[in-house]
């Protein structure tokens, strides 16, 4: 037996009310799929709140840790032979001016990784500029991936220029093949923390860290 009396139909939530209860609810769970869930999971983020507050980076990194978990798991592929070089034309030039050459961005950058741990360096480079860099490791090798992702590009799409597994150090330069951002993914998979330094040099807009 309940000893609880019923409720009367005056003391019940009105239609409106449980309605209007409902629309609050859908809202709130929106906002916070559009804000928090969709730029942290899918660096998706259509209104900007997630760069803001640092989840948007969250989920870029996890699609890259993704995206090296397939590439550790997948079979070497067979190298592609090497194209046969071909000979430029060279037409003559008539008055010739000298243009001053563009001025070079220099920077020097260090970061250290726990056991485990991964991160990235990322530069603002326009489509034909060409990067020097140099990166050293101190304290064991580390997995790389010196990658480029287009502005407003499609999910998960990233041109890789050259990776490598158990390496201490990488000296090179790339020319970037679209606007956007273009850099350097490292892991640590050893037992002791590591402390990357990396050297860049070239016609690049910004570092992105």
């Amino acid at each position: 037996m309940f000893n609880t009396p019923l409720p009367t139909v005056n003391e019940l939530p009105s239609t409106r009310k449980l309605v209007r209860s409902t629309v609050i609810a859908l809202l709130t769970a929106v906002g916070l799929l559009v804000t928090v869930v969709m730029p942290s999971e899918y660096a998706v983020d259509p209104t900007g709140v997630g760069r803001a507050l640092g989840l948007t980076q969250m989920g870029e990194l996890k699609i890259i840790l993704a995206q090296e978990a397939l590439a550790d798991a997948a079979p070497p592929q067979p190298a592609a032979p090497a194209p046969a070089p071909q000979v430029a034309q060279v037409q003559p030039i008539a008055n010739p001016v000298a243009t001053p050459a563009p001025a070079l961005k220099t920077d020097q950058m260090t970061v250290t990784l726990k056991p485990g741990e991964g991160t990235e360096i990322k530069l603002e480079v326009l489509k034909n500029k060409t990067i020097s860099y140099e990166w050293t490791v101190a304290g064991g090798p580390v997995n790389y991936d010196t990658h480029g992702e287009p502005y407003n590009g499609e999910k998960g799409y990233f041109h890789s220029y050259n990776k490598g597994k158990q390496v201490k150090r990488d000296k090179g330069e790339f020319t970037a093949i679209f606007d956007g951002t273009h850099g350097w993914f490292w892991r640590n998979r050893g037992n002791n923390d590591v402390t990357i330094s990396l050297k860049t040099s070239g016609d690049y807009l910004n570092v992105k860290q």
